[in-house]
């Protein structure tokens, strides 16, 4: 979920739309002929040899190891520039001379979120006035209201795996972390339960946000001209699954709407109905409210439940890491009893596990960052005011300048405080950069850190050793078909 730059605040941001017919020519890299390209180029077609329409992301990580930190694309007439260079990532997070681009599938997902957070162009007033009338909602005291429910939606995850576990069944884990996330944001954010742990399908409302996703994706690779065509009828669907994420958040601001108008839930709900900005006065639209809520819905547990599913992935399969991360549970929490909220920060090995399993897969895998000013990149590659490029968070995160000779390996001791200390700046970026990074980045790594506390105390983890771990992408990054067997740990002596 996308924060604010500094643009709203009176400096002119550089992130208006590119004009219709916007071609490689125009990117803005006066010397790109000097920026590697994958080999065999096919005119017209471009670097397409080889490209999976699924899964983009793994097929530019692949190109990124023969190219180097700096490479470009070409498909269809679009090129873009791609950098995960520790040095020029750095350089891109400055933010006096660089901004957040809404550029390839973040734009794609505008007809839905509009100017919401994560959407929102520079220019556009409406970002800045929605994070500013937000962000108390991501206060410690808020946060601290948020735990009893957070809590409340864990013991319904762990009512459901008890059942599974006494009927030796596996559970599935990206499906049941994308109940749990989407509970979660639903209720403390919005007052609403969707029910979903009671339910044998996802719920309709992830149904629909999947499908806006996987189109958003789609039409990154499809080529511009056959695109009418080739997706007429996903374009149908995707207008169906845009009605119905509609829908559903106006009959839950509807609903808030018809009650006493007290603002009793002090949620985020609240803050969009109720609650002025302190400065001007303004209060959110109609429509930019919903826009916020699709936002928040979306964002706030389509990642949120990736981190989890890949955690769980790499803990199952790390036998001395989960032993020791389970020891520190037991040590902080006890065997009984629920944590209360100054617990959780306290699980410092646990967190090391989480942001190892994002520094390996961020479930947001990249971001574009765009010149405010004619700059130079590196201090090697000109950049023209506007052009922009996308941060590989996944090749970023595996950059052994900065991660060692073997970036590949799960190591959570990697963000133990000394190794952190003495990594460059701006080379761990799962939640974006500056001042449009998540702005519930905490309340995501709350969340996270206290489920996968309380699954830890309560279960064994039984890894398929079949299982091969697989990624699947829909603009974010998920686990693709990760099951996991239980077994109720031992009572404590």
């Amino acid at each position: 979920m996308a924060q604010t730059t500094r643009a709203a605040a009176g400096h002119d941001g550089p992130a208006a739309p590119p004009p219709r017919g916007f071609r490689s020519a125009e990117l803005g890299w006066p010397e790109l002929h000097r920026i590697p390209h994958p080999p065999h180029r096919l005119p017209l077609l471009g670097d397409v040899v080889g490209a999976g329409v699924r899964t983009p992301i793994q097929d530019s990580m692949r190109i990124a190891e023969r190219l180097g930190p700096i490479f470009r694309r070409k498909a269809f007439g679009k090129e873009f520039v791609f950098v995960w260079g520790a040095g020029l990532a750095a350089d891109l997070a400055d933010e006096s001379r660089f901004a957040k681009h809404v550029g390839l599938g973040v734009a794609n997902l505008r007809p839905i979120a509009g100017d919401g957070l994560f959407t929102a162009y520079n220019h556009e007033p409406n970002w800045q006035l929605a994070h500013d009338i937000l962000a108390p909602g991501f206060s410690r005291d808020a946060m601290a209201g948020y735990h009893p429910l957070m809590l409340d939606v864990a013991r319904q995850l762990t009512t459901r795996w008890d059942e599974r576990e006494s009927a030796g069944r596996a559970v599935d884990v990206p499906g049941d972390m994308t109940k749990l996330t989407l509970e979660t944001i639903a209720r403390t954010g919005f007052g609403h339960d969707f029910g979903s742990f009671e339910r044998t399908a996802p719920h309709p409302f992830v149904t629909a946000m999947v499908g806006t996703l996987s189109f958003a994706q789609r039409r990154n690779v499809m080529p511009p001209p056959l695109a009418p065509l080739l997706l007429r009828g996903a374009n149908r669907r995707n207008d169906a699954d845009m009605d119905h994420l509609n829908s559903t958040v106006d009959a839950v601001v509807a609903a808030r709407r018809a009650a006493d108008g007290s603002g009793a839930h002090g949620d985020l709900l609240d803050r969009m109905l109720d609650v002025a900005h302190p400065e001007s006065g303004e209060r959110l639209s109609a429509e930019n409210i919903r826009r916020q809520v699709i936002t928040f819905l979306v964002a706030g547990h389509e990642t949120t439940s990736g981190a989890l599913s890949f955690a769980l992935h790499y803990l199952s399969r790390s036998p001395d890491v989960l032993t020791r991360a389970r020891a520190e549970v037991d040590e902080v929490w006890g065997r009984d009893g629920e944590p209360a909220y100054e617990q959780v920060a306290k699980l410092r090995y646990l967190r090391r596990v989480l942001d190892e399993s994002l520094r390996l897969w961020p479930t947001a895998p990249g971001f574009a960052r765009e010149a405010r000013e004619d700059t130079v990149l590196g201090g090697e590659h000109p950049m023209r005011r506007g052009a922009w490029a996308l941060v590989l968070a996944t090749m970023l995160h595996r950059d052994p300048a900065a991660w060692g000779e073997d970036p590949e390996r799960f190591d959570p001791d990697r963000f133990a405080p000394s190794a952190v200390r003495a990594r460059p700046a701006h080379v761990f970026k799962p939640f974006g950069t500056g001042a449009r990074a998540c702005i519930g980045r905490q309340f995501a790594l709350h969340e996270a850190t206290l489920v996968l506390g309380l699954l830890l105390r309560r279960y064994d983890l039984h890894a398929d050793p079949a299982y091969r771990l697989r990624v699947a992408e829909r603009l974010t990054l998920m686990p693709d078909g990760l099951t996991l067997r239980l077994t109720r740990r031992a009572p404590a002596a």
